[in-house]
């Protein structure tokens, strides 16, 4: 085969010593396929230029037919995993899609001929073949008509990924049975450095938006949940509702996602796109994170607004760490996280106190969690256990989560679902998918939710969805 190059110089050119390795190492995949049975795919790591925007050449270069990913935690040392392309596909619905997509995850790893991570001690997180994309909050999440692209668990192993931390960055190429290399080639040179667009500060025409339900239909279903939890059916549940945000043009996801990087840079930043949406948004909320046999999480519960006066601000940070109802609110979901970790650990440690975590519009209460597991469980796995805490769903989990689409009314699809990656060790690390849009040409779907306990006041309740959605608001409209 003969194999085109382009200029070194380039940052993601491979040399045509690499694309002869990559070569070598297809026809190995392919022969082990053939012994073995299986798709081939075949993969190489090359450093690229830590300084580069990864998210941002990801996103320039897409084309209209093709997935992307890109995640990011900007204030944790510029953090990226970002992905382009399809070099596989796994999907999964029903109560079994965590193990199910875990399990062809592993087996689909097992064919891959890549680097081995051990010649390479300084790669950061997520570096080599990575699996990326996310789960709907539900078993069956994902029904309605925006949704449909998006399965209820979906991971992409790309066929380009790139991943940076701690000064580091690195670039995968996977390469399936049927790649052309040449034609890979000539992808990754029309791949370049590129900068972030920004949003229009002076739209020409306005955005509509309104609720999908009228704001009362929120209140009543507070009431209702309040009702059922001093009856002493339930703990807690979360309600969302759903606000629309109609453009005279399709939604840029480049430009969004960009804007929620620069006014949410502690946050977990995400955007998963398929040629039909894009998933983003900017969530406080860490799921799970697993390196090897440790694993970390977060209990987060409990929001209050900012102040531009720092004094204020304190103010109403300390009215939320010692607020009765916030602080309820936070234990059930500290108490519950402990007990799904518990059975696979060694030790469960949960934080003494909660803190407060502000980011830009809102301070929530958390308490960081660790464990030390029994055996190393998949990320996935992990995920699928934990998913959906209290923080989104309810307590108990069983009498809770029947009753959330019964009061709101529509399909949350990956909303308080799960976004995130896992690699072929089985690392990785998923956030809540929260305050966060369903881009769909010009319109965006937009959600926000509350925990509801025997305290939860409705009108209060309404008021919190309205400060959360402000965090993407703004940028659309």
């Amino acid at each position: 085969m003969a194999l085109r190059t382009a200029h070194r110089s380039h940052p993601f050119a491979l040399s045509a010593e690499q694309l002869s390795l990559l070569a070598e190492r297809l026809d190995a995949a392919r022969q082990r396929a053939g012994r073995e049975g299986g798709g081939p795919v075949a993969a190489l790591t090359v450093p690229v230029p830590a300084e580069l925007d990864l998210s941002a050449a990801v996103l320039a270069a897409r084309r209209p037919d093709e997935r992307f990913f890109c995640f990011e935690q900007p204030d944790r040392g510029g953090y990226t995993i970002a992905g382009l392309g399809e070099a596989a596909a796994l999907e999964g619905a029903g109560p079994r899609r965590f193990g199910e997509v875990a399990e062809a995850a592993r087996e689909l790893g097992r064919r891959i001929v890549a680097d081995d991570p051990a010649l390479d001690p300084t790669h950061p997180p997520g570096a080599g073949p990575v699996f990326v994309g996310g789960f709907a909050f539900a078993n069956d999440g994902g029904w309605s008509p925006e949704w449909a692209s998006l399965a209820p668990a979906s991971l992409v192993l790309p066929e380009l990924s790139f991943a940076r931390g701690g000064g580091e960055a690195r670039m995968t190429v996977c390469a399936a049975a049927d790649s052309d290399l040449d034609v890979l080639a000539g992808r990754l040179a029309g791949l370049g450095p590129a900068a972030m667009p920004l949003l229009d500060p002076d739209p020409v025409e306005r955005v509509r938006v309104a609720s999908a339900a009228p704001p009362s239909h929120y209140e009543h279903a507070v009431e209702r949940a309040v009702e059922r939890i001093r009856g002493g059916e339930l703990e807690k549940v979360v309600l969302a509702r759903e606000v629309r945000a109609h453009a005279p043009a399709a939604h840029d996801p480049a430009a969004v996602f960009g804007a929620l990087r620069d006014v949410f840079p502690g946050c977990y930043c995400w955007c998963v796109g398929t040629p039909e949406v894009a998933f983003l948004g900017a969530s406080p909320e860490l799921l799970v994170r697993r390196d090897g046999q440790r694993a970390q999480t977060v209990a987060l519960a409990g929001t209050a607004r900012r102040s531009a006066d720092p004094a204020v601000d304190d103010h109403l940070g300390e009215q939320l760490h010692q607020s009765s109802k916030n602080r309820e609110e936070q234990e059930i979901v500290e108490r519950r996280i402990a007990r799904t970790l518990a059975p696979v650990s060694l030790w469960v440690a949960a934080s003494d106190e909660p803190v407060v975590v502000r980011v830009h519009n809102v301070q929530h209460l958390a308490t960081p969690i660790r464990a030390q597991l029994a055996d190393p469980v998949p990320t996935v796995e992990l995920a699928g256990r934990l998913l959906p805490t209290p923080a989104v769903g309810g307590e108990p989990r069983e009498r809770a989560l029947p009753l959330i689409p019964a009061l709101e009314g529509f399909d949350r699809g990956w909303y308080a679902g799960a976004v995130g990656w896992t690699d072929l060790a089985e690392d990785g690390e998923f956030c809540v998918a929260l305050r966060c849009a369903l881009l769909r040409g010009p319109v965006a779907h937009l959600y926000a939710g509350c925990g509801i306990v025997r305290d939860s006041v409705p009108a209060e309740e309404l008021a919190e969805t309205e400060v959360k959605l402000e965090a993407l608001l703004p940028l659309l409209a």
